[in-house]
């Protein structure tokens, strides 16, 4: 079982840490030199709408590259991973896809060298009032001569995540779930806490905050920031929190306190016993 409460802002934001986006505002360079900035674009228009600007692809490595965009959907799954493909059918509603053009499409980068690349989002008039969302993604692929060779190469792709507000939408969210359990993950065995927090509204927003577990005398033994990702419009998304507690008896509480970007902070605790925690 878990509760909740709800703590005005001002007493509490001391409290939290805020969390990154689903990309990074910034830039990120992948493991073969292919970087991208920015990696993430909010755009809020009014229907009818149009915006254009630029992202700037950069090689670091020696040799010479190609590199092919693609317009992308995407989602979140549940295990916290966002899920890029050509097209989501699921995401139609959502997705922004079909109003983003890129230019170019493909090119080569030198050794060392940038490129810009311009996108135009167009809203149609028709559009809802709520959020959309999509993607640019760009994937190497070797040059003539590269192809030619013998040998295995890794291709690599990096994505901008475009977020598009259409109106002036208002976010809800609450948090739906709040557990400890153990993980089935061999890659990561031990405890996790999961968090899941439910979007009815139809604009997207970031939780930040953290996850606290407190031992039987309410001192907090180990604290986790939340992840860097949205709850996109009209889901629940679930957060999980790889822990370092020990595998031992006794009791635990779990709390969380989130800003979902309200005008309050919404808290949450579950009771367990870390050898037998409730399923």
């Amino acid at each position: 079982m878990f509760s909740f409460s709800y703590l005005h802002r001002q007493s509490a934001i001391a409290a939290l840490v805020i969390a990154a986006a689903l990309a990074s505002a910034g830039s990120a360079q992948a493991q073969v030199g292919l970087g991208l900035t920015p990696m993430r674009e909010e755009l809020r228009l009014a229907p009818g709408d149009q915006h254009s600007g630029t992202l700037v692809l950069s090689n670091a490595g020696p040799e010479k590259i190609r590199v092919a965009a693609d317009l992308l959907d995407f989602f979140i799954d549940d295990n916290a991973t966002p899920q890029f493909r050509r097209q989501w059918p699921q995401e139609s509603e959502d997705s922004c896809r079909g109003w983003l053009t890129l230019n170019p499409m493909e090119m080569e980068l030198g050794g060392n060298s940038q490129a810009v690349v311009r996108y135009t989002i167009r809203v149609p008039q028709s559009a809802a009032e709520r959020s959309y969302h999509c993607a640019a993604g760009f994937t190497t692929h070797p040059v003539a001569e590269q192809a030619r060779a013998v040998g295995l190469r890794t291709a690599v792709q990096i994505v901008t995540a475009f977020y598009v507000v259409a109106g002036t939408p208002r976010a809800e969210g609450s948090i739906q779930d709040l557990r400890l359990e153990r993980s089935e993950d061999p890659q990561r065995p031990g405890w996790r806490a999961v968090v899941v927090i439910g979007n009815p509204s139809w604009m997207h927003f970031r939780p930040s905050g953290a996850v606290e577990v407190l031992n039987e005398g309410g001192v907090v033994v180990e604290s986790v920031n939340f992840v860097p990702l949205p709850v996109l419009p009209k889901r629940d998304q679930t957060y999980v929190f790889p822990l370092k507690l020990e595998s031992g008896g006794g009791a635990y509480t779990v709390r969380v306190r989130v800003d979902l970007g309200g005008n309050e902070i919404q808290e949450a605790t579950a009771h367990v016993g870390a050898a037998h925690p409730s399923p």
